[in-house]
């Protein structure tokens, strides 16, 4: 295969630092227990993501301040969780370290994190990555030994062990990679089976593996959870950058189990290339004959995509109303929302919400409550950040957040 282009410089490298069982979906009762409403915001666009988390009773309504709430947990690290069976999930923790570290809550609304926690290398961009298979099975990714698949506890929040190394059947020789990986960015179930994106790249430290790799396709590992037996790659072709290195886990499952995968493009500032491909259910190949393209939407081909919610027959996205710039693509109120027909690759504007600032590691679009909701965040317009519920391609305010940043929402188990 070709060498790509190296691409990612200092000026885009410096804007950058600034679903299976981990489905962007209903956080679903637990065991049971009570539940409380949770609200993340980050205080100001900075590296380490200042803000706060705060646990509301009732579904919030009107305009809500975490930081005025009673309970808030005040730290670094606001920018988007996971969520599993009531469990919400973080890479990062409150001083802005990776890992998997876990949010509670107790009855009086005090959040905190948990005191167990699983930490990963601090000097490897994508450190922590995640997925859930059940309460008490999980797989990881720590930078420190980048060939492997971990294996943790969920609810205990432990290690367990490994499910394999791969670097025998996987590393590559060619000259000028200078940093490989299996899962940094990508880790999903479907089916039995672990899909975890290979890295080759030419970066190395904290920016291996961050839009700057090798070769011109993205390759995925489909190994067997049973066995922890590689069994084959995929390949998505022609694009770069799958997914990305925050809570975002940047794909999707629809409801009949087809796994919609987004791909950020060969360049880190403004996009190109960027994609969203699939594998469909019973499959394990990316599906050939359908895949969607950023230049579906403009042929200039001068964005990407930057998050995906599969819902029926279609899926909600943002994309940006105008080509990328460094000076922009974080911070200006570019990103509109979007259905898009997965049959007719046919974009459709959603009425009612303005565009607003790139949700970065929070979700854009997720159900909470069986309602699809949609991250909005426009700070140069006083009471428009907040939530909205999307019904057809309408929308209707649920609840606006002031005092910060809206950057994430679900519901959590409470813990005595």
């Amino acid at each position: 295969m070709n060498k790509k282009t190296k691409i990612l410089g200092a000026l885009a490298w410096s804007i950058l630092i600034g679903f299976s069982s981990c489905k962007k979906d209903d956080p679903g009762p637990g065991d049971g227990s009570s539940q409380k409403y949770l609200v993340q915001t980050m205080s100001e666009i900075a590296q380490v993501k200042p803000g706060h988390t705060a646990a509301y009773s009732e579904f919030p309504t009107g305009t809500i301040n975490n930081s005025a709430q009673t309970g808030a947990l005040g730290a670094s690290g606001n920018e988007g969780f996971r969520t599993y069976n009531g469990m919400v999930f973080k890479m990062f923790n409150g001083s802005f370290e990776r890992g998997i570290y876990r949010l509670l809550v107790d009855g009086t609304g005090r959040v905190s994190y948990d005191t167990k926690s699983i930490k990963t290398s601090n000097s490897h961009s994508g450190s922590g990555n995640f997925v859930i298979e059940n309460d008490t099975k999980g797989y990881y990714w720590d930078g420190d030994s980048p060939w492997e698949i971990h294996t943790f506890n969920p609810t205990a929040l432990e290690r367990t062990g490994s499910l394999g190394n791969y670097e025998a059947e996987l590393k590559k020789s060619d000259a000028g990679i200078n940093f490989q990986a299996i899962g940094q960015h990508f880790l999903a179930i479907k089916e039995g089976k672990l899909y975890a994106d290979v890295t080759y790249s030419e970066g190395s430290e904290q920016r291996g593996g961050v839009f700057n790799d090798f070769f011109p396709d993205v390759t995925i590992a489909v190994i067997d959870l049973q066995t922890g037996d590689l069994e084959k790659t995929t390949v998505i072709k022609n694009t770069g950058a799958i997914a990305f290195i925050n809570d975002n886990e940047m794909y999707s499952f629809d409801q009949q189990g087809n796994l919609y995968i987004v791909c950020q493009g060969t360049n880190a500032a403004f996009g190109t290339n960027s994609k969203i491909a699939r594998i469909k259910k019973g499959e394990t190949d990316i599906d050939a004959t359908w895949e969607l393209k950023f230049s579906d939407y403009r042929s200039a081909d001068d964005g990407k995509f930057v998050g995906v919610f599969a819902e029926g027959d279609r899926l909600v996205l943002t994309v940006n109303t105008e080509p990328l710039t460094a000076d922009i693509i974080n911070n200006g109120e570019i990103w509109k929302f979007y259905s898009v027909d997965i049959a007719t690759k046919q974009f459709t504007p959603i009425e009612g919400v303005e565009a607003s600032i790139n949700g970065g590691g929070a979700y854009p679009a997720f159900s909470v409550d069986g309602k699809t909701i949609l991250l909005v965040n426009k700070p140069s317009q006083s009471d428009v950040s907040g939530y909205y519920e999307l019904n057809g391609n309408t929308v209707t305010p649920l609840f606006k957040v002031t005092g910060g940043h809206p950057k994430g929402f679900t519901k959590i188990n409470v813990t005595n």
